[in-house]
């Protein structure tokens, strides 16, 4: 029988705000380029001013990383689960409707979200289409064990982790619960390492998260490399796979590696000149998630991924419109 749900995803809730700016602007500010940097409110704020001055934002979306993955699993036809939390204020109410808008239950429609401020995110993009996060979480840091939804846990293939809840004690420590409640369910576990910072500073966290083994583990170059330690990317695979069954490193332009368990399948992507690869690696884990619990296998998964993303990067924001979702899914699954 069927599953409910194709990916149950835990994570942070934060509403995404880009804008395009130079590097001088990141000097300026003290920001590290390419990194992803949790801030205070204040900091945040005095980053908002500074703005005023540099550029217009595109337009807001409900994001955080998970969030971003499992929309995309939606958008390609599948059924999602999001297990978050939000504040009961404005930003969170536009949170909440954004995330339904795109297909997703989550328990933050029960209408007990809790006092405070929900979490924000500035993505500042440059040139080069490099991407620098600041992160105020708000009341998204406090994301915990009551947040899961155990039906919707049981109805679901797949669960997946997001590495960003590394840093916050109960983000953790629910993520640590889910996989085991997934693993005592019959349910499959998937985890992003995420970002390289979060592996540079809480990589123990990660491997508390990972536990004794996951199902799948998503990757970028770099994160593969600072996770294992390796000075090269076959043996960073050979390390990860000591600790995931499959594993997916996303390569760039030079496409991605997928282990499928047993065979080694690499991944091409097409050329294209990137203006922003916000939320790629986001997309990737999203499409790839949506293959395979339809049944394809991890080959298959992967030029789906691959030709998301390659039209994602070539545009501002961190998620294709639904539309596109459809018509590339037609074109790489014929379905």
């Amino acid at each position: 029988m069927s599953k409910l749900y194709n990916v149950y995803a835990i994570g942070n809730a934060l509403v995404d705000t880009e804008v395009e700016v130079s590097d001088a602007f990141l000097e300026k500010m003290g920001l590290e380029k390419g990194m992803m940097t949790l801030v205070d409110e204040h900091r945040q704020r005095e980053l908002v001013d500074a703005l005023e001055a540099e550029a217009r934002p595109h337009k807001e979306a409900s994001g955080g990383s998970a969030a971003n993955t499992i929309i995309a699993t939606s958008y390609f036809g599948g059924r999602a689960f999001y297990s978050c939390r939000v504040a009961d204020d404005a930003t969170g109410a536009f949170y909440v409707r954004d995330l339904k808008a795109a297909g997703v239950n989550t328990n933050m429609d029960r209408g007990d979200r809790p006092e405070g401020d929900s979490g924000r995110c500035l993505v500042l993009i440059t040139s080069d289409a490099e991407r620098t996060m600041q992160s105020f979480l708000g009341v998204s840091a406090g994301v915990c064990e009551d947040d899961l939804d155990e039906e919707a846990l049981k109805a679901s293939e797949y669960v997946y982790l997001e590495g960003y809840l590394a840093p916050s004690p109960s983000g953790k420590q629910a993520a640590i619960t889910l996989r085991r409640r997934a693993k005592e369910h019959g349910v499959k576990v998937a985890l992003t390492l995420s970002d390289p910072g979060i592996v540079a500073h809480f990589g123990d966290g990660l491997r508390e998260m990972i536990g004794d083994g996951v199902d799948l583990l998503f990757c970028n170059e770099d994160e593969a490399m600072a996770f294992t330690g390796a000075d090269n990317l076959d043996s960073a695979l050979g390390e990860l796979r000591q600790c995931a069954t499959g594993v997916v490193i996303t390569r760039g332009a030079e496409g991605a590696w997928a282990w499928d368990g047993d065979q080694l399948h690499e991944i091409a992507t097409k050329p294209v000149k990137p203006v922003d690869t916000n939320g790629a690696g986001d997309l990737f884990a999203g499409a790839f998630l949506y293959a395979i619990t339809e049944g394809r296998d991890y080959a298959t998964a992967g030029r789906l991924a691959a030709a998301a993303c390659a039209e994602l990067i070539c545009q501002f924001g961190p998620r294709l419109p639904a539309d596109a979702h459809r018509r590339i899914r037609r074109e790489v699954l014929g379905a």
